[in-house]
């Protein structure tokens, strides 16, 4: 108990780092409360990135937000902290609607760009964004869908356990409790993007996606809850879906309006069986695997996660399939760094309080250096992540996240 109030404790109050020559500076468009968790609280143990500006629609808004958080300058619009040279790159946290236009803009004028998720309204949006001709030259601007939990060792090591090409099935679900958002929230704005697939539906998208190593084919279906009250009838609070993928269906569940108490995020993925050798055996009898793993706090894993694997097994033999012998193993693990997770990444720096996010922006600067970062989401995956995210509103019958008028 001390080690995980001790971990929690220093990740939300992380130690300050001595900032290098040469440290990327961020500029914040807009004061959304997403940002000190996302980015302020991370760079604040990165020595090379500093929080320098922040601009909001309301001045006033800013300044408050600043000096709450230390950021030196407030900008009196985004498009002077766009301008300011000495601004290297920004992070934007605005309502999902303003994502793609802001994302464009900011790429036009040569700043790296961290973008929360989802990166844009729809896929159409995606599509436009991730294939500006700005990032196709030589030294182009980095750009990069925050999809902060898919940075987290955790979610590393998850995969090493999973075999994509024997997927069958795979379950997310995720959560909210009711109390954590209220009708006049922008989750439950439909012009700036509104709806729990949105917010926290496409985190259970992107495990599924990983999962199975593939794309979807369809969604087979979509039931959503809104409040039908005329105004706000189009964003779902909660959804349940089910998708057909080339080896096998995947389903996803999302509330917004969860039970009082926080449910931590799951992601169970099931395997076909598999033959498996075993010298042991003799030849007239096979050994056979079929594989369950689940990883639990998939989306806040510095808080708390397990990994559980079970493995059924059974021997049988080969000339009718009759069965011998079947037995379950299982087992736990946990991931809170690189050296935990193990592989190709386990000499990286990290540490047990750093937050998804804290990886995620290790691997954003390491992009923007040209150094190799140890995960990251690329534009064709987050097109194909929108594609997704599509194919579920369609399907519910809400339709589409409006499509910016912006080029």
């Amino acid at each position: 108990m001390l080690t995980l109030l001790n971990r929690v404790f220093t990740s939300f109050d992380p130690p300050k780092a001595e900032k290098k020559d040469g440290a990327i500076r961020f500029g914040i468009l807009g004061a959304a409360k997403i940002a000190p968790l996302a980015l302020i609280t991370p760079a604040l143990s990165h020595p090379e990135v500093i929080v320098q500006a922040v601009a909001a629609r309301d001045k006033t808004r800013a300044e408050e937000f600043a000096k709450k958080h230390g950021i030196p300058e407030v900008k009196n619009s985004y498009e002077e902290l766009l301008a300011d040279p000495n601004i290297d790159a920004v992070f934007i946290p605005l309502p999902n609607g303003l994502h793609y236009e802001w994302s464009v803009r900011a790429i036009r004028a040569g700043k790296h760009v961290l973008v929360e998720k989802p990166s844009t309204d729809n896929a159409t949006e995606a599509g436009i964004l991730f294939n500006l001709p700005e990032l196709s030259q030589p030294d182009a601007p980095v750009l990069l869908e925050a999809f902060h939990n898919r940075f987290h060792p955790a979610v590393q090591k998850f995969m090493t356990f999973v075999s994509p090409a024997d997927v069958v099935h795979v379950y997310t679900d995720s959560m909210v409790p009711w109390w954590f958002t209220k009708k006049s929230d922008l989750e439950y704005n439909y012009k700036l993007g509104g709806g729990s697939i949105m917010a926290l539906g496409t985190y259970n998208f992107a495990l599924m996606r990983m999962a199975f190593g593939e794309e979807p084919l369809e969604c087979l279906s979509c039931d959503t809850k809104v409040f039908a009250d005329g105004v706000h009838d189009l964003c779902d609070y909660t959804f349940n879906s089910t998708f057909r993928f080339p080896n096998g269906t995947g389903d996803a569940t999302t509330s917004l309006r969860g039970p009082l108490l926080w449910k931590p995020s799951e992601c169970r993925v099931t395997h076909r069986e598999v033959a498996v050798p075993d010298k042991s055996l003799p030849e007239s009898q096979q050994k056979f695997q079929t594989r369950i793993t689940t990883l639990h706090g998939c989306m806040h894993a510095v808080l708390w996660h397990r990994i559980d694997v079970k493995d059924s097994y059974v021997i049988r033999h080969k000339a009718d399939g009759r069965p011998i012998k079947s037995w379950t193993e299982k087992s736990s693990y946990k991931a809170y760094t690189h050296q935990e997770a193990g592989g190709e990444h386990a000499d990286l720096p990290s540490e047990a309080w750093w937050m998804s996010y804290r990886y995620q922006l290790e691997a954003f600067v390491n992009q923007v250096k040209g150094r190799k970062a140890h995960y990251w989401v690329n534009g064709d995956d987050s097109t194909k992540q929108m594609k997704m995210v599509d194919m579920a509103y369609e399907k519910s019958g809400l339709g589409l996240r409006p499509t910016s008028t912006y080029r």
